[in-house]
């Protein structure tokens, strides 16, 4: 008869075989209650698996995250539900969670509407509350086709034929809705209460464009209503902060479809942009990095040789000239790196190289995936590749570690979340490689008593890897910075250093990018800051706005002082009331205003306004290029 232990190590043990919900009663009503699902023996399962041997298990409830999953898979079916009540010849796809939500695919004969939407939420809140079983089946493959042939989903049937062999085919009911799942799902639909449905959008079936349109409607679902408050708040905000919109607002770039993907820089978006350039060289420079450049088109062969061509050429921009040389635009910066340590023979002195570059790379995005600044075709890393020896290699990846962290803390992100993704089942070098590789990455950041999060298999095919999440202003997550160790593209392009013994050894390569893409980067800084840019990053700092004609002269004098002290100053001498020049300017969210009229040019003074509204008095120019020089020399981010 089964012993179950619990997380906090105690035993309970059962006199015949018992569900997770009876586990969970016998410790507590209120347990009982809030159990979603059961995780047994790591496993997550349904309350309603039976357990027949001795297990460990866990009591899964919404103050989980994986209780929260459950809740939005288990929304997503009630959605499907609420569908098929309302639309009985709309047929069910897939509904799986991502995040924040949920979506469902449907074929329909006519769009959805938002009337629609309207009505499918009611049903949803209604099938909620009459709190109907959830319960679960499992079936052979010909009784499942049998069942969704009955029903005439013939989607069901194209996913069922997909189904590995041996693996379990499990049908769930609520009601008069079954559906084809793994599972698990929340005991019975009065445990999904908070719920809203955001949209609809087109989606081709399985993603294919040869294939049939569907429709797809998102949801989000959360454990609490001041969760969802909070996120919808979020996304109010996000919209405010929208990099596409700021960057028309505060003219800093356009795009357009003559050229997909890639970006026209206006005068203050190429400012900003460059001052990114410019602060990472010069913490380059202190880190003891040398900066080089490398081609932007290179010989196929060269690709073959480091592994892209046979991984990633589907992606690479490639031309064949009149001699039929195939050359490809370069999607990364690794195999010119190489290319720069294979010039002239290394010492084991030379060693660590750290060499950056500021590479202009090409990929190829599918034209719906491109999103303003976010996802774009033509880019520019702040890459780097360090040729170190074995030995060197864990305090290198250290090293790295905390430069990135300390160059995030500059721009406000002092929340960051280390990802170690491991070997990918796609990949080059032994697994004796391998283990040297992950166990340097995660050696690293045991050694700095650094938490990460481990993924399995989601590294590089030529190496492990390190990623860094940024969460910004208002609680979202951006991926920027990676750290990758790699043995095998030394190896490929064979490339060696002479050691100290005499003898030709293998440089470790760490490939290392702390920005990531300089124009992703700018796009999360606009939405972070929301336009309103900390006053040593501002691409325009102030402007010098004259009240009349009579002191466009001082206005000029004022501008010209400001910028030989540094400062990144616009002049406004129009012919218009300075209420309308101020309220112009406060819209382009300038961090300073100076105002002068015939008393600030009589005393030889600035009247200055800061760019939260607040009038700062007059001063003179002296004293305020000297507070300037204060406030741009802190180069930290107002929170």
């Amino acid at each position: 008869m089964p012993d179950i232990r619990l997380p906090d190590g105690s035993i309970r043990s059962f006199a015949q075989p018992v569900t997770v919900a009876e586990v969970a009663a016998s410790i507590g009503a209120g347990l009982a209650r809030a159990a979603l699902a059961g995780r047994v023996d790591g496993v997550l399962v349904d309350t309603s698996f039976l357990i027949e041997q001795n297990a460990d298990l866990a009591i899964v409830t919404d103050k989980d995250s994986e209780g929260l999953e459950v809740i939005r898979h288990s929304t997503a079916h009630l959605l499907a539900f609420a569908v098929k009540s309302l639309f009985p010849e709309a047929q069910v796809t897939i509904g799986p969670v991502i995040e924040n939500g949920f979506y469902y695919d449907f074929a329909y004969t006519r769009p959805f509407t938002p009337d629609d939407l309207e009505a499918i939420e009611k049903k949803m809140a209604e099938l909620a509350k009459q709190d109907i079983p959830v319960s679960h089946r499992v079936v052979s493959r010909d009784e499942a086709i049998a069942f969704f042939k009955e029903q005439g989903e013939h989607y069901k049937c194209e996913l069922i034929a997909a189904i590995p062999e041996g693996e379990k085919i499990k049908l769930y009911t609520e009601g008069l809705f079954t559906d084809l799942c793994r599972g698990p799902h929340v005991p019975s639909t009065g445990r999904l209460k908070v719920f809203k449905l955001m949209k609809v959008a087109g989606a081709y079936w399985r993603g294919d464009a040869k294939n049939e349109m569907l429709q797809r409607i998102y949801g989000t679902a959360w454990a609490k209503k001041e969760d969802l408050e909070a996120y919808l708040h979020m996304l109010e905000e996000a919209e405010k902060r929208d990099h596409r919109k700021l960057g028309q607002q505060l003219n800093l770039f356009h795009m357009q479809d003559e050229a997909p993907g890639a970006v026209f820089w206006h005068p203050k978006g190429w400012r900003l942009f460059n001052s990114l350039i410019n602060y990472m060289r010069d913490r380059q420079e202190e880190a003891g990095y040398v900066e080089v450049n490398t081609p932007d088109m290179m010989d196929r062969s060269l690709w073959e040789i480091s592994g892209h061509w046979f991984n990633y050429h589907h992606h690479m921009y490639t031309t064949t000239t009149e001699d039929e040389r195939v050359y490809a635009l370069k999607p990364m910066n690794c195999p010119g790196a190489v290319s720069m340590f294979a010039q002239g023979l290394k010492s084991y002195r030379d060693l660590p190289l750290r060499m950056a570059e500021f590479g202009k790379v090409h990929r190829y995005e599918p034209s719906g995936a491109l999103h303003g600044l976010l996802r774009v075709r033509h880019f520019t890393q702040d890459d780097a590749h360090i040729f170190c020896t074995e030995e060197q290699m864990e305090g290198e990846c250290r090293d790295v570690v905390k430069l990135i962290l300390d160059i995030y803390k500059d721009f406000g992100f002092d929340n960051v979340i280390i990802k170690l993704s491991t070997r990918p089942e796609n990949r080059i070098g032994s697994d004796e490689v391998w283990d040297k590789l992950e166990g340097a990455l995660a050696g690293a950041l045991e050694s700095m008593g650094m938490p990460y999060q481990l993924f399995p298999g989601e590294g590089a095919f030529y190496g492990p890897k390190l990623e860094f999440v940024l969460r910004d202003a208002i609680g979202r997550d951006w991926q920027c910075g990676t750290l990758q160790v790699d043995m095998n593209l030394p190896e490929r392009f064979d490339i060696a250093y002479v050691a100290e013994d005499n003898t030709k050894k293998r440089p470790v390569m760490l490939h290392r990018a702390l920005f990531g893409s300089l124009e992703r980067f700018t796009g999360i800084l606009i939405e972070h800051y929301a336009g309103a840019f900390p006053m040593w990053l501002a691409p325009l700092q102030m402007v010098v706005a004259n009240i009349s004609e009579a002191q466009a002269d001082y206005a000029r004098d004022v501008a010209q002082k400001l910028r030989q002290a540094g400062l990144r100053v616009e002049l406004d001498l129009r012919n218009e009331k300075i209420n309308y020049k101020i309220r112009e300017h406060s819209l382009q969210k300038l961090p300073y205003q100076l105002i002068v009229g015939d008393k600030e040019k009589a005393d030889n003074l600035v009247a200055v306004r800061s760019r939260s509204g607040e009038n700062l008095g007059q001063m003179s120019l002296d004293a305020f290029i000297e507070r300037m020089k204060a406030e741009t020399a802190q180069k930290r981010a107002a929170q």
